[in-house]
């Protein structure tokens, strides 16, 4: 395996050349169906049975263009305030594909749906940068490989299988222009637009938006020019880079690499770059493309796409809130300060805390529980929290017998336990494992008495008037009774006991 290369550090990386970047982010569409073809657009089928013969480009097969995918399209554009075409075509990509068999790619060139846009994107120093949407447009998604061998790396594989199930998915790549003055920010930037980005169509509900799946993934350009100096950079492209974290390292990691080379004398080569999340590290892929390379042509079996007025008019009165807009809205309503509503936000977990909330629990109770325990759990087990069997219902149900005094914290962790393993909804796991807190004062002042008993010292000092001595009472009562006990019910009948 290829070892890291040498790196400047970053902070000397910035004080010699400014850093420009852009970033191209591709959105997968969740339509029902594929771009060209009725195939179904599905996750986890088993290989290449999502297929016929369009996506997999038999001579003779015609395409037609999926509408919803048009309308998804536009919204997308329209929520990043672009300019919709009236007229948008398709184009012939061709380059070598082993994942698309008619080794073309069905995208747009010089006419996409959408262009001429800016977003808005607020750092943590409350910093906002205005991001330029250079387009959005219209293309198709390649199929999947996979390299057996060489640690699932192409480096280095005896041999690749190859799954057309993806080929024909409805894709939006959404392309910034250059992004200038950045500077230390940078890697931070990078990450919080596609942050934003995915929480867009994730609001549309025009993309499951699981990057873990590469619903959303984004190719970095980075690219570093000295101080003073008016000529871009030699820029590299790491692509398909698939989660947030891994956004901001790779364009720090290409800041530091080029910033090396160019010290040391040596030039960058535009060339696409891989990012390796296990190393922490980029390697070179090939040699970059300029669009004259792809020799765009016109798509000869599909017309061109000529949205109404109307059409679109329509879809800019269904767009939801702006993702910025509702964050602020949100904290301001939870009572949270910028660092706390800031843990929310970075543990991707604000919808899930939104949709608790809506469901009866506190702001504060429902971050508790996603950002604490699930997210604990999430980490302990490898897997993403989406990957959790756990819903907003059930923590706000698990919250509403916590405040009902059903269920303290360490008997709702255990019914969290039971949810995330299968067992069923909290209530059915509270009375499956008999976890409910014993209220009950029979039980509870029998228990409180075999305690005092055994520990008559402590008593006394109870009696004394010391009752802070009650815990060492309260801890056997919760010991004998396995930690389901009403604690504060039990303390109540320690000290009614101590008076008697």
């Amino acid at each position: 395996m290829m070892a890291k290369a040498e790196l400047m550090d970053f902070d000397k990386a910035i004080e010699k050349y400014e850093v420009v970047i852009g970033l191209e982010v591709h959105v997968e569409l969740n339509t029902n169906t594929k771009m060209f073809c009725g195939c179904a657009n599905v996750f986890g089928s088993e290989p290449n049975t999502n297929v016929c013969p369009v996506c997999l480009g038999l001579p003779g097969a015609l395409p037609a263009v999926n509408g919803k995918a048009v309308e998804s399209s536009i919204a997308i554009g329209l929520a990043l305030n672009c300019s919709i075409a009236a007229d948008g075509r398709f184009a012939r990509k061709n380059y070598f594909y082993p994942d698309l068999s008619k080794n073309f790619q069905t995208s747009q060139y010089d006419e996409p749906i959408a262009y001429d846009g800016e977003l808005e994107v607020p750092v943590s120093n409350g910093k906002v940068f205005t991001v330029g949407i250079e387009r959005a447009h219209m293309e198709e998604d390649a199929g999947k490989l996979t390299h057996v061998g060489g640690a699932g790396r192409i480096q280095g594989a005896e041999y690749s299988l190859v799954d057309f199930n993806r080929a024909g998915v409805p894709l939006v790549e959404i392309v910034t222009k250059p992004i200038f003055g950045a500077e230390e920010l940078a890697p931070e930037l990078a990450s919080a637009y596609v942050r934003q980005i995915r929480e867009i169509v994730k609001a549309m509900d025009v993309s499951d938006a699981r990057m873990e799946r590469g619903n959303v993934r984004c190719d970095a350009n980075v690219s570093l020019r000295p101080r003073g100096q008016e000529k871009l950079g030699t820029r590299t492209e790491t692509k398909n880079v698939n989660s947030l974290r891994s956004v901001e390292n790779a364009v720090r990691y290409e800041i530091q690499r080029q910033a090396a080379i160019l010290e040391s004398g040596g030039s960058i080569t535009q060339e696409t770059r891989h990012w390796h999340e296990d190393k922490k590290y980029t390697s070179a892929g090939r040699p970059k493309s300029d669009a004259d390379d792809y020799r765009y042509f016109p798509e000869p079996d599909l017309v061109p796409v000529q949205p109404s007025e109307e059409l679109i008019e329509k879809i800019r009165s269904l767009l939801p809130e702006n993702p910025a807009s509702r964050r602020a809205r949100l904290q301001a309503e939870w009572g949270m300060g910028d660092n706390e509503f800031r843990d929310i936000v970075n543990s991707d977990l604000l919808d899930e805390v939104d949709q608790t909330v809506s469901l009866g629990a506190t702001a504060q109770a429902a971050k508790k529980w996603w950002t604490g325990e699930i997210a604990r759990i999430a980490n302990s087990e490898g897997k993403e929290f989406t990957e959790l069997a756990v819903t907003p219902k059930d923590v706000a149900e698990l919250e509403q017998m916590i405040s009902s005094g059903k269920l303290n914290d360490r008997l709702a962790r255990e019914a969290l336990a039971g949810v995330i393993a299968g067992e069923g909804t909290v209530a059915e796991v509270v009375s499956s494992r008999g976890l409910e807190v014993v209220s009950d004062d029979g039980a509870l002042t029998a228990a409180v008495d075999k305690a005092l008993a055994d520990q008559p010292d402590v008593l006394e000092k109870i009696r004394a008037g010391k009752e802070q001595a009650a815990g060492a009472i309260i801890g056997a009562v919760m010991k004998e009774m396995r930690g389901q006990a009403d604690a504060a019910r039990v303390r109540e009948l320690i000290l009614e006991r101590a008076k008697s």
